[in-house]
């Protein structure tokens, strides 16, 4: 096996690897929608961060991230490199072997580039990757997962209403969403996001297009959910595509169904407007989402993340 620097002459092989490598996951995730067999890897070429394997002149396998930046993850005051879905990719039984090869060549490019914070996003069906990068000491920290929408609900089931938030009211859910964030810094998530003012969390609302839905019971608001046009992979440029990017129930009305019943209605409001996937992104160090999300929705994407001990960035590589 021959490492290489990833470069322009690699990318055309690395797109149709890329290409090949979805392909096999959606073989297993059917609701994953058929993509273009070109995806556009030029952007990596030019970064010096990636890595290509070569056996016998053909590629076997790429390792490519994003330019570092800081604050890596929403959670580190250092900066990171991440590999995104369809930046990286291995063919053949030897997987393990060429991953393990790819990263060891590609990991000292981003420590001499300042980021010791290492994340990569694999296929949740490739088990080879996942087990080679968890001998570099990864571990499991987000998940993509998909759910084809397909169910229609009343909007009212047993003692909770559903329906959509107007513009106007966005403000009702301002608390719900403190609340989420609040959640996040409990154990084992300790996750410490920024908060923001009720006037600034309505504006971005807005400005990003989102849309709140909302359980109510009694007048009272009990969960909410938040669903955006756009997430984090390249299926979601999809036009049949929504994301769910925020949700949260009151303790006092959880184990009741009040979730299910919410995402049963949202699933039903945007089949009816011919959004035919629904997509999440969550962390799988937040049990609460673990537990939840996994029932509705497949898996098809493994994001792994290791911090490397920040002293290096003093040695002389």
């Amino acid at each position: 096996m021959t490492i290489v620097d990833f470069s322009p002459g690699c990318v055309q092989e690395a797109e149709e690897l890329a290409w090949t490598s979805y392909e096999e996951e959606r073989r297993r995730v059917p609701a994953l929608p058929e993509v273009s067999k070109t995806l556009d890897l030029s952007g990596f070429a030019g970064n010096g961060l990636g890595s290509a394997a070569f056996e016998d002149g053909r590629m076997t396998g790429f390792l490519c991230g994003i330019d570092p930046f800081p604050d890596a993850f929403q959670a580190t005051g250092v900066k990171g490199v991440f590999s995104p879905m369809g930046a990286n990719a291995a063919r053949g039984d030897g997987k393990e072997k060429i991953f393990a090869a790819l990263y060891q060549d590609a990991a000292r490019k981003w420590v001499r580039a300042g980021a010791v914070s290492h994340g990569i996003c694999l296929f949740a069906h490739d088990a080879q990757a996942q087990k080679a990068f968890f001998q570099y000491g990864f571990g499991l920290r987000c998940v993509d997962a998909i759910s084809c929408a397909g169910r229609d609900f009343p909007e009212k089931r047993g003692m909770y209403t559903y329906s959509e938030l107007r513009q106007e009211d966005f403000a009702m859910a301002y608390p719900m969403e403190m609340g989420m964030l609040e959640f996040f810094r409990e154990s084992p998530f300790f996750m410490n996001r920024p908060q923001t003012d009720c006037g600034t969390f309505c504006q971005e609302l807005v400005e990003n297009r989102d849309r709140c839905f909302a359980a109510w019971v009694e007048g009272e608001l009990a969960a909410y959910l938040k669903i955006s046009e756009r997430g984090e992979t390249f299926i979601t440029e999809q036009s049949d595509y929504r994301h769910v990017s925020g949700a949260f129930c009151w303790e006092r009305h959880r184990g009741k169904g009040v979730c299910s019943g919410l995402l049963d209605f949202v699933l039903g409001q945007l089949e009816r407007e011919g959004m035919t996937r629904v997509g999440v992104d969550y962390e799988s160090i937040n049990p609460a989402a673990s537990g939840f999300w996994p029932r509705y929705f497949q898996a098809y994407t493994a994001g792994v993340v290791r911090r490397v001990d920040e002293r290096i960035l003093e040695a002389d590589l």
